[in-house]
């Protein structure tokens, strides 16, 4: 079965999704900048390839494949459109999907962009925003993102959610792989000892005041093994249950790390005792909580530090900035040269670094964009050196010299 998106509201559209009629705007090109692109029409691929051999520049940009009913079914994105653009045509070379796209291509046309990050943004934009039925990485839904979350009282615990409801007293993520957000919830819960059962289940607490004193016992074996407190049985009081919930949630806040720390030094003298199925266990439970760390971390770097003014040279040698906000390319500009771009530039910082806390929860493409983001830095280090503050990036806006 074909796979097709499951997850939210599709995009509006100001044309019918299955007509063509341009790509349209962009938030990551400088508004001032004229749109640069070629289209061309043929049935047959050789006519095609003549014309990106004749026209295609070596330059970065998008490209789109349009069937013969109209249809935008492809796009891509090149640090060299020429390049990349032959490449489809190149028989016994491509790969079986290239090929299967230039048969479907009746139409073929491209946008010129400033510099290579540009180029992934704009696909991404596109992909999300136009949904061609052969791009699979971008499209919303097609990959369903859920959260690790901490909440449902009167005793929360740790459980993943696809669409947390605003009332969790902690939530984290997006994340991508279930299973292993489904195992670290588990395990976390067994280590803080949190319950894990159905909200049907009775629960209370040893401090709370009942008429009717009934004795109950525990609904599983986790209390039994110790990895629960056993609220079901009325075994914990009220604050020592919330102690667990708060250092589980300190974990996952990032604030106390010292259960990855405990670990290490459990499964260590565990091997040293040659108690080898013991360090095994511990060794996968602590393999499992450094994995959902270790992406919480970088999640929270890119959405509460990556806030700053990213100055890049494009191809065509010019200078833009890139306003990132809480780990998305809000705006770009060109760099200011001119005192009416200087107040221009000046303005759109001060819009685009405004607001509140950053929501827990991101919507819609916003998550695809953010890790675009933190993967661009991680592969360009040194580009990191460049980066400028808000605060510095206003004050250049009134300092830079006019260029004759």
């Amino acid at each position: 079965m074909p796979k097709t998106p499951t997850d939210g509201p599709a995009q509006p559209r100001l044309f019918p999704a299955n007509v063509f009629d341009g790509f349209g705007p962009s938030r990551f090109r400088p508004a001032v900048e004229p749109v640069v692109g070629r289209k061309f029409r043929s049935k047959q691929p050789a006519r095609l390839k003549k014309q990106v051999r004749a026209h295609a520049p070596r330059s970065p940009g998008v490209y789109g494949m349009i069937d013969d009913r109209g249809r935008l079914v492809y796009v891509g994105k090149a640090k060299n459109l020429r390049a990349r653009l032959l490449s489809y045509f190149r028989e016994k070379s491509r790969d079986p999907k290239a090929g299967k796209i230039v048969r479907h291509t009746r139409v073929l046309v491209w946008e010129q962009i400033g510099d290579e990050l540009a180029a992934l943004l704009r696909e991404l934009e596109l992909i999300q925003t136009l949904r061609p039925k052969f791009n699979v990485l971008g499209v919303p839904g097609l990959q369903r993102h859920h959260y690790v979350c901490v909440g449902k009282a009167p005793a929360p615990h740790v459980y993943v959610t696809n669409k947390p409801t605003g009332k969790e007293l902690g939530v984290y993520g997006p994340l991508v792989i279930r299973w292993k957000s489904e195992d670290a919830a588990r395990r976390l819960n067994d280590w803080f000892k949190l319950r894990d059962c159905p909200q049907t289940v009775p629960l209370s607490f040893a401090d709370q005041p009942e008429l009717f004193v009934d004795e109950r016992s525990a609904k599983c074996m986790r209390y039994e093994l110790g990895s629960c407190l056993g609220p079901c049985a009325g075994a914990c009081t009220r604050g020592e249950y919330a102690a667990g919930t708060r250092a589980a949630k300190g974990f996952l806040d990032g604030r106390d790390r010292s259960l990855l720390a405990t670990l290490k030094e459990l499964m260590s003298g565990a091997a040293e005792r040659f108690e080898f199925e013991k360090a095994t266990a511990l060794r996968d439970r602590l393999q499992t909580l450094e994995w959902i760390d270790a992406r919480l971390a970088l999640l929270r770097q890119a959405r509460t530090k990556n806030s700053f003014v990213y100055p890049l040279v494009g191809h065509d040698g010019r200078e833009r900035w890139y306003l990132i906000h809480r780990g998305q390319v809000r705006a770009v500009c060109f760099t200011p040269s001119t005192d009416a771009e200087r107040e221009s530039a000046a303005a759109l910082i001060a819009a685009t670094f405004t607001g509140g806390p950053a929501s827990p929860v991101l919507a819609g493409g916003a998550v695809d964009s953010v890790l675009m983001v933190v993967a661009w830095f991680r592969r360009n280090a040194g580009e990191a050196a460049k980066l400028l503050t808000q605060l510095a990036a206003t004050e250049r806006c009134r300092t830079l010299p006019q260029q004759g």
